[in-house]
């Protein structure tokens, strides 16, 4: 059995890991001439905890199940991580509901230690915060997403497969039991295999477009929603990440911190037309107001430009937001492929779960 895993993400890589762990011969194909430079390079590389998400929903039981495996396979494999929980804050009383829907839904969802604090416990946790009551998560944590996509393609290589760069897929098309498909790059050419996995990311539209038969209907729209982020020099006020209560679109502008125990802030939510990750220096205003919710100590002139990241979503401004969207065989009538849409945030934690779900469905 032969499989092409077409995007090396987080996302792709796991998928790839989870295939050849089941004896399939695999190549993971990337356009570009690395891997994870797309969504999976431009994130927060939190590990989330699973509490934003609602009760049977794709994302909460991903997220959840997925931040176990991804806990457990940092820890056997070196991947530098570390679980330094996250406190969601209420800065005026109107938002005190929504840290107890988040509590019930995390509760619903199996996440473990969530706590709800009042003022003076979130200060004694925190002494720079501001809040008036906060949502403790033990479970949530940072992690090197780089080291973490090593040890994926390591594991795949390990079991045989490869990781083809600079290879763009043009066309696939199923003929005869087998999926026939056509890639660009240096050396054009094409190949021929069993199971065929579109984890291309914001190209995932794009590439279902190329790919005979599949119904128009079963392509979603995409919408892109640019985050930026700032850095913050000097020492670290937090010891644990901060977030405000979720806005629409995002998660709000909250604290993460790397590794090495830098912070910075991040992201706000930009509606854009293609892909654009310049940081717009003008944005600080608005961050620090932001901040100064729960960060009154915030110095002036302390944020930088950072980053941006894109996150390709499936609806958009005013909008419920979309669950996760994997189409198997089942979804679409055709043998053999899987198609991942809207993959965003929770996508890193929930990638080791969505791979064995992937792989569920191709078995199937």
């Amino acid at each position: 059995m032969e499989a092409l895993v077409v995007g090396a993400g987080v996302v792709g890589l796991a998928i790839g890991r989870a295939l050849a762990r089941r004896g399939v011969s695999v190549i993971v194909a990337e356009a570009a001439e690395a891997f994870g430079t797309g969504v999976s390079a431009r994130s927060s590389e939190v590990i989330h905890g699973g509490m934003y998400y609602p009760p049977g929903s794709t994302r909460a039981q991903h997220c959840v199940e997925g931040r176990r495996r991804l806990v457990a396979f940092c820890e056997s494999h070196g991947v530098p991580h570390r679980l330094c929980g996250k406190l969601i804050v209420a800065t005026q009383d109107q938002e005190r509901d929504a840290l107890a829907t988040l509590f019930a839904r995390g509760v619903a969802n199996g996440v473990e230690g969530l706590a709800l604090l009042g003022r003076a416990e979130a200060v004694a946790l925190e002494p720079a915060l501001a809040c008036v009551a906060a949502l403790h998560s033990p479970a949530t944590g940072i992690v090197d997403s780089h080291a973490l996509m090593l040890a994926l393609l390591g594991d795949i290589e390990d079991a045989g497969g490869a990781l083809a760069l600079g290879t763009p897929i043009l066309s696939a098309a199923r003929e005869k039991g087998r999926w026939q498909v056509r890639f660009g790059g240096a050396s054009p050419d094409g190949l021929e295999v069993d199971l065929l996995v579109n984890a291309a990311g914001i190209g995932a539209q794009a590439l279902a477009r190329r790919i005979a038969d599949v119904a128009p209907e079963r392509i979603p729209r995409q919408v892109l929603g640019k985050g930026s982020y700032f850095g913050c020099s000097g020492r670290p006020a937090f010891t644990r990440l901060i977030y405000p209560a979720p806005v629409e679109g995002g998660l709000g502008i909250h604290l993460t911190l790397d590794l090495a125990g830098r912070m910075r802030f991040g992201p706000d939510v930009e509606w854009v037309e293609g892909e654009e990750y310049a940081v717009d220096p003008g944005r600080a205003g608005a961050f620090e107001a932001a901040i100064r919710r729960y960060w009154p100590g915030l110095p002036d002139g302390r944020l930088t430009p950072d980053y941006a990241g894109i996150r390709p979503k499936l609806t958009g401004p005013g909008e419920p937001a979309a669950d996760f969207r994997l189409d198997g065989p089942a979804e679409h009538g055709l043998p053999g492929l899987v198609q991942l849409f809207g993959i965003e945030s929770p996508g890193l934690t929930a990638a080791l779960s969505l791979a064995e779900a992937v792989a569920d469905a191709l078995a199937a």
